[in-house]
């Protein structure tokens, strides 16, 4: 019998995560499809899951932290953000991890030394990356539009601003983890803002795939180095893949037909 995964999001009409783990499924010959599930409420997440019967699933914008809530045990990574983007059925009890923090760190090395990082937003991505890059001791600094979502990344050591407290300074690079762009053609701070903050990196980053997004747009109109969230997605995917297999298939073999997805 094939086991059945998914990925919740809300959006989740354009997520690559189908592709990209259904090929890995059919070019290895392992039983398994990969589909997608569009969730507007966070808190049915577990009944969801439940009901589908699935073995595993991905978890996507903005439902990370719902995602933390709705498992029965949290391992590794995850424990420390409170972020969980990778859920396994063990037996009906619901594991989360989190996959985000070091498909990111993959994606981010050929930039090379990174020592100072802006990240921009303070949702699920953003505590993820904002740990894991603390865990490295690299600086980070955190701009939010408002205040109540800062706590967080004030107890682990960031530097934290509004966007009327924002104090500019020196970055290796800068992370859009916001959702600006995906759906619009906005950027996630005020044009002023941004156009200061690129010209004070080296490098700029966009978690969101798929589209060149009017941040990185800008980005590339200054001559700055950037990515977008493709090998972020494909660092995640790779690590999801083998929770969901078990460890069952080759990390090579994983990557090599993950890869490939990329191309259709």
């Amino acid at each position: 019998m094939k086991k059945l995964f998914a990925i919740f999001g809300d959006p989740v009409t354009h997520s690559r995560s189908p592709l990209m783990h259904n090929s890995v499924f059919k070019n290895l010959n392992y039983k398994a499809c990969y589909t997608r599930v569009h969730l507007t409420d966070g808190s049915k997440l577990k009944e969801t899951f439940l009901a589908l019967k699935l073995k595993g699933a991905n978890v996507t914008v903005p439902h990370k932290e719902a995602a933390y809530e709705a498992c029965d045990e949290v391992r590794g990574f995850a424990k420390t953000v409170g972020v969980v983007n990778t859920i396994i059925n063990e037996n009906g009890r619901l594991i989360g991890y989190n996959t985000d923090a070091d498909g990111f760190m993959y994606a981010i090395k050929e930039f090379g030394k990174i020592r100072d990082i802006l990240i921009i937003g303070a949702g699920g991505t953003a505590k993820a990356l904002a740990s894991r890059f603390i865990e490295d001791g690299i600086k980070v600094r955190v701009l939010n539009r408002s205040q109540n979502r800062l706590e967080y990344f004030k107890e682990i050591g960031c530097d934290s601003f509004t966007w009327d407290s924002f104090k500019i300074e020196k970055y290796d690079l800068v992370v859009n983890t916001t959702s600006a762009g995906l759906k619009d053609e906005e950027l996630p701070a005020p044009l002023a803002l941004i156009e200061k903050i690129l010209e004070n990196t080296s490098f700029a980053a966009d978690a969101i795939y798929g589209k060149v997004t009017p941040f990185l747009k800008l980005a590339k109109s200054k001559n700055i180095r950037c990515k977008d969230g493709a090998d972020m997605l494909l660092g995640q995917g790779v690590l999801a893949n083998e929770l969901f297999t078990n460890n069952e298939l080759k990390t090579d073999d994983i990557t090599t037909y993950m890869s490939k997805s990329f191309e259709l």
